[in-house]
């Protein structure tokens, strides 16, 4: 429904856009925008550029874009991946894995788009597929490096711990994933500034913005988060904290908190 309300409200907008040539063919309308808040291609080329400060990113390089929505990270990387790399990106919302096939595979066919029907209370409630179950479909040990934009703050425990065993499996050794989190230490007792991000329901190892709708925002605890990489050969290269929390918002940090792992050598 919400997808629908969204539509309708930016219809006039869209069609006007249309009729004057403002819209950049590469940019998806604003009605058919389902993730993130801001200025969709400024919130892109900046998530392409977190990635590229705190990983190894190169243009040659295969990339996997977990839960890649409608192209955000997909369309400012298609400027920088070259035909030598490659670019796997799958969602459980089929409108906007069907755009990016129309809008970006034929001008870029080394970037290619998955559609996975899994249920989510807060993106698909249409399958009872779930995500705890789900096999990434990519041979082992293939893709240089794994980003998830605002993924996990919308998974189960389970299906968080059964997503990192994936991106373990598919990354090569010394590869790197870039994750975002809300992330809390039961140490602290941290509680952001921001009103709207208070996580009030604690569950232990995560806590819930919103006991109706478990996935509309999840926060978890970074020991959680830290066991599941050590179990699957991850390392943390980096963690950042994000400006949800209340600090100063700089180039370098992101509003959710940032995770980067890497994939130890077989050996290590």
């Amino acid at each position: 429904m919400r997808y629908i309300v969204r539509y309708v409200v930016y219809l006039p907008i869209d069609i006007m856009d249309r009729l004057k040539g403002n819209r950049n063919k590469m940019i998806p309308p604003r009605g058919m925008m389902y993730i993130g808040s801001g200025d969709f291609e400024i919130q892109g080329k900046r998530i392409l550029s977190l990635v590229q400060s705190y990983t190894h990113l190169q243009p040659h390089h295969h990339v996997l874009d977990v839960g890649c929505g409608i192209g955000r990270f997909a369309i400012p990387l298609t400027s920088f991946l070259s035909t030598n790399g490659t670019y796997e990106g799958f969602d459980i919302v089929k409108t906007g894995i069907d755009w990016c096939k129309k809008h970006i595979t034929p001008s870029y066919p080394h970037f290619n788009f998955s559609h996975i029907d899994l249920n989510n209370t807060l993106y698909n409630t249409a399958t009872k597929a779930k995500a705890e179950q789900f096999k990434f479909p990519y041979s082992k040990s293939y893709f240089d490096i794994v980003v998830l934009t605002s993924v996990f703050t919308h998974m189960m425990p389970n299906d968080v711990a059964n997503y990192i065993e994936q991106i373990s499996d598919v990354l090569k050794p010394k590869g790197m994933c870039y994750a975002t989190f809300f992330l809390f230490n039961k140490q602290e007792n941290f509680s952001s500034t921001e009103r709207s991000f208070q996580f009030s329901y604690d569950y232990g190892d995560y806590r819930l913005l919103d006991k109706k709708v478990k996935e509309a925002n999840i926060a978890f605890d970074e020991a959680f988060i830290h066991s599941l990489a050590e179990k699957h050969q991850l390392s943390i290269k980096h963690s950042i904290k994000g400006w949800w929390r209340g600090i100063e918002k700089t180039d370098k940090i992101d509003f959710q908190d940032i995770i980067v792992f890497e994939k130890r050598n077989q050996l290590s």
